[in-house]
């Protein structure tokens, strides 16, 4: 959907992208403060906890990490707040239209779980976006159209979209009837899957009623006929052997490593004999070096991701072939370290 942003919501996005940019500078310092320090993969502790006591106390004097830390905490809680108040600028000409474009189309949306959450979704507000991912009535847009495209994209290095398609390549068939996607969300991983594999039935779902909306007026803008459900990916209720592919994209650090596993079991269950399983995520920790898993811990905690870590430290090769999968393979895509590519065969 084409719209513009008023000068106050353009500029407030653009000074938030432009501090994850002065972040990034300041990482390097404080990379080089904790080196300054004498701490190195030699010297970091092999516990992850006390690496972390570790390194807070080496750089309790350092003037770049507590400009970091202020930088980090008011971006954390103020990004959703900046989309959402550039969206309210805007909204009494778009929202007749995301009314319309929800309601007419070939894209459905069935409403299961309607209030009645898992309790790890209600937890916290994912990505401390303020009421978090139901927050606001168009947060799906918000987060979708605005805060993923207007800032994410501009600080990710490379084509986060492209990406998205670009992991399909990795699938062996292209035949594909019917695919399930866990954690639809506004619907960007979604979008790839009907170009690459036009001719399939795309099923989607997801805990955010928000999210899925969005979802559906992607679907509907684009002619496209989403089946869209909101329920949890661990317990579809859907028909055994019902679905060619089932596949998601950097959604299991979202959920705690129980859930993923549940997750793992029901995409078993879901897929018809010779059929798939692609699950996308973040780096595991086995994959970095210490420094690197510091940072990622950082960012977890100061980005509201609470199941970071249990998601980073679990094996998710041997979750696959726990739920019944052969052929696993979990590595990172195209030989770099993320995105984490999760493959399995159910065997027919």
């Amino acid at each position: 959907m084409d719209f513009q942003l008023r000068q106050q919501g353009r500029a407030a996005t653009a000074f938030l992208s432009d501090l994850a940019v002065a972040s990034a500078r300041l990482r390097a310092k404080v990379d080089a403060d904790l080196a300054a320090r004498g701490l190195d993969q030699q010297t970091l502790a092999d516990d992850l906890d006390e690496r972390l006591r570790q390194v807070d106390a080496a750089l309790a004097d350092s003037r770049a990490n507590r400009a970091l830390a202020i930088l980090g905490e008011w971006s954390g809680v103020s990004h959703g707040r900046i989309g959402q108040a550039a969206f309210d600028e805007i909204r009494p000409e778009l929202e007749p239209k995301l009314r319309e474009l929800q309601s007419k189309g070939p894209a459905t949306l069935e409403v299961r779980l309607g209030e009645r959450l898992p309790e790890y979704q209600t937890r916290a507000w994912i990505h401390r976006t303020t009421g978090g991912w139901d927050g606001h009535p168009y947060q799906g847009f918000v987060h979708g159209e605005l805060i993923h495209r207007e800032y994410v994209s501009r600080n990710y290095p490379g084509d986060i979209f492209a990406q998205r398609r670009e992991v399909l390549g990795l699938l062996p068939r292209r035949d594909y009837r019917r695919i399930l996607e866990f954690g639809t969300s506004s619907g960007h991983y979604t979008m790839q899957i009907q170009k690459v594999f036009p001719e399939a039935e795309i099923w989607g779902c997801d805990l955010s009623l928000r999210m899925l909306e969005q979802a559906q007026r992607v679907a509907n803008e684009n002619g496209w006929a989403w089946k869209l459900f909101q329920l949890a990916a661990e317990d579809t209720g859907f028909e055994s052997s019902s679905f060619d592919l089932v596949t998601s994209y950097i959604v299991l650090h979202e959920i705690p490593a129980e859930v993923t596993r549940a997750q793992m079991r029901e995409a078993f269950r879901l897929l018809r004999p010779g059929g798939d399983m692609l699950f996308t995520d973040v780096t595991p920790y086995r994959a970095l070096d210490k420094v690197a898993v510091r940072w990622a811990e950082y960012t977890a905690v100061h980005g509201g991701e609470p199941f970071w870590r249990s998601a980073a430290t679990l094996d998710l090769a041997q979750a696959a072939r726990d739920a019944g999968f052969v052929d696993v393979r979990s590595e990172g895509f195209k030989g770099a370290k993320y995105p984490w590519v999760t493959y399995g065969h159910k065997p027919g």
